[in-house]
């Protein structure tokens, strides 16, 4: 399949400060993503996970290689990335509808198509209830949820997510990856989602991408094939978070692999 999201030979330095040597995050990484792929890229803290998404998004530049998102080159940000961080990054003076409609604000959409696509995607994540609610006014789940459907009322081609549950308790963690699912599968993005945990992965991706220490090395590119919704107490399941994590054992020596496609 021909790749939504190209990653060709990238390596991302970072300058030396007060004389210091500068910081190598990653060195020589390629990876392809399929249009309509949910990928989740897997490693030890410090591995580049989350360096490697900015640079996708466009956040950062990287120091030698290239990206391209549908065929085009990544030169800074764009609406056809949409990125959801840990952090829920809402404006607190503004309710959770008008955290929705900005996006849509700046994209020229009339007032009534910004209605229109808030309430969608508010219904979508079960928050319609609580538009008018301010972001102080929400738990962190909420608040999560109400971010999520900030990045996708943009209708974006790509979603750029960055450990967006991890802060949250188990069961609400369960929940929103369930409501993740569900608004993936019939909207049928790309995703690309940084996380640390390893059950978290198998229950998400079609493909984990596990990175190791060694400046962000793929270590192995894993396919989840067990069918939808999955069981996390099912047998299969036990056994795909076992291969992962060896993989990631693997990730913590920082083995080095080949170029992933």
């Amino acid at each position: 399949m021909t790749a939504q999201i190209c990653i060709e030979d990238v390596t991302k330095a970072f300058p030396g400060r007060n004389g210091s040597a500068a910081f190598t995050a990653l060195s020589g990484i390629s990876l392809d993503i399929p249009a309509n792929e949910f990928v989740c890229l897997l490693g030890p803290s410090g591995c580049g996970k989350s360096t490697l998404l900015g640079l996708v998004a466009g956040h950062e530049k990287a120091t030698s290689g290239g990206i391209a998102v549908g065929g085009r080159p990544v030169n800074g940000p764009a609406a056809e990335r949409g990125m959801v961080f840990q952090q829920y990054a809402l404006f607190p003076w503004y309710t959770v509808e008008q955290n929705v409609r900005l996006g849509l604000k700046v994209k020229g959409l009339s007032r009534a198509e910004q209605a229109g696509q808030a309430e969608r995607m508010l219904r979508a994540v079960n928050l319609w209830e609580h538009r008018g609610k301010f972001p102080r006014e929400l738990s962190g789940g909420m608040k999560q949820r109400a971010a999520i459907a900030r990045t996708l009322a943009i209708d974006p081609d790509v979603l750029l997510m960055d450990e967006p549950f991890g802060a949250l308790d188990e069961q609400t963690r369960n929940r929103l990856q369930d409501e993740l699912l569900s608004i993936w599968q019939r909207s049928r993005r790309t995703v690309v989602f940084v996380t640390h945990s390893v059950q978290e992965a198998v229950t998400l991706a079609d493909r984990v991408v596990v990175m190791g220490r060694d400046k962000g090395r793929i270590v192995a590119d894993l396919r989840i094939a067990l069918d939808r919704p999955r069981d996390r107490m099912g047998a299969e399941f036990v056994e795909a978070e076992r291969e992962v994590s060896a993989a990631l054992e693997r990730a913590e020596a920082s083995v080095p692999a080949g170029r992933a496609a």
